[in-house]
């Protein structure tokens, strides 16, 4: 679950609600730094653990709202002779969890990113204790290359205690190039894995059938890219099965240079497809699309690809990768990624 889901909500209902933040880890943590849940009337958005501290977590949220003030939580789960956490949980390790009764301010900071991130904007939300009790808020764009990004504050974190912030971006955009039954069932998979999905044909039928997209574009693959204004940002999928209109996408889609870009297609299929075309340099290739774990079918196949997505969302942006390929010491905990294989892919670090 992704602070946009929640901003989401906040946007939608006006009941009460209470924002759950891991600021701090140490040791094991089932989420890393920055994972956010929600506890509103009737129910919870995301997660923080397994479940072992869910419902600890609600019954201070509900006094927390009826009283208007923010708290600090520590659980610390680290001794395996505490019947209560330790090894008990499975966890093992020790975090710090803020949480924030969400009104005033902080309700129409999360509405406002909502419209913002709508837009395609990156933001950062930041807080700053007051004194006597509560923050001062603050969104931001988040820049990428800007010195007071949020990618810049995990390198150098801020020392002020008490001060955090939580990155707030759009849902990535997943564009496939073909509407056929196999994208069909790589669509259904990637919306639940939270990416909005686009498509493009010249096949007005395969359009009209349903197929499980929030943006279609009916054009022929050299209008695509334009039709759906793909970006650096977009995670590309080529998956019509039509040697010729394949490469004719594939031909005008390479220069923009999406952060990923991969084809449906046995390796043979492939090397037909590619042959002889001009490659940006530095940008990789995933062909055949997905993990390599013998998936056969539209479903097995779908996992596969879709895994591979996550993966490549989970990793930080090309800008932070170091000279030698690898992402630098203090941003291993807290990115999910490793360092590029020669052919572009992502090694874990573990």
């Amino acid at each position: 679950m992704s602070m946009y889901e929640i901003c989401c909500h906040v946007a939608n209902h006006d009941g009460p609600a209470v924002l759950a933040t891991l600021i701090a880890v140490e040791g094991h943590s089932y989420r890393k730094p920055g994972a956010a849940m929600l506890f509103y009337s009737g129910g919870t958005l995301g997660s923080l653990s397994p479940g072992c501290l869910e419902s600890d977590l609600s019954l201070r949220a509900e006094a927390l709202w009826e009283h208007a003030r923010t708290e600090s939580v520590e659980y610390d789960m680290r001794s395996s002779d505490d019947a209560g956490w330790g090894e008990a949980v499975g966890c093992g390790g020790k975090i710090t969890v803020v949480l924030e009764p969400v009104f005033g301010e902080l309700r129409s900071l999360l509405r406002q990113a909502k419209a913002r991130m709508d837009g395609g904007e990156s933001l950062v939300l930041r807080r700053h204790p007051q004194q006597g009790a509560g923050y001062v808020y603050r969104l931001e764009e988040d820049k990428e290359d800007a010195p007071n990004s949020f990618a810049s504050q995990v390198k150098t974190p801020r020392k002020s205690e008490g001060t955090f912030a939580t990155p707030l971006v759009p849902k990535p955009r997943l564009v496939l190039f073909g509407a056929g039954n196999d994208s069909g069932s790589i669509a259904e998979l990637a919306a639940r894995a939270g990416f909005r999905i686009a498509v493009a044909d010249w096949r007005e039928a395969r359009l009209r059938d349903g197929f499980p997209a929030q943006e279609s574009a009916l054009c022929l693959p050299d209008e695509a890219p334009s039709e759906l204004d793909i970006s650096i940002h977009d995670y590309v999928l080529i998956c019509s099965h039509s040697l010729l209109r394949d490469r004719q996408f594939l031909e005008r889609v390479a220069p923009l240079r999406p952060r990923y870009l991969g084809i449906v297609g046995s390796k043979a299929r492939i090397a037909r497809l590619t042959e002889a075309l001009e490659w940006p340099e530095g940008l990789p290739l995933h062909a055949p699309a997905g993990l390599p774990i013998g998936g056969e079918g539209p479903e097995e196949i779908a996992v596969s690809i879709v895994a591979e997505l996550i993966r490549e969302k989970r990793a930080f942006p090309r800008s932070l990768w170091n000279e030698g390929g690898a992402i630098d010491e203090g941003l291993r905990d807290l990115s999910g990624g490793g360092k590029r294989q020669p052919d572009g892919r992502l090694q874990s670090l573990a």
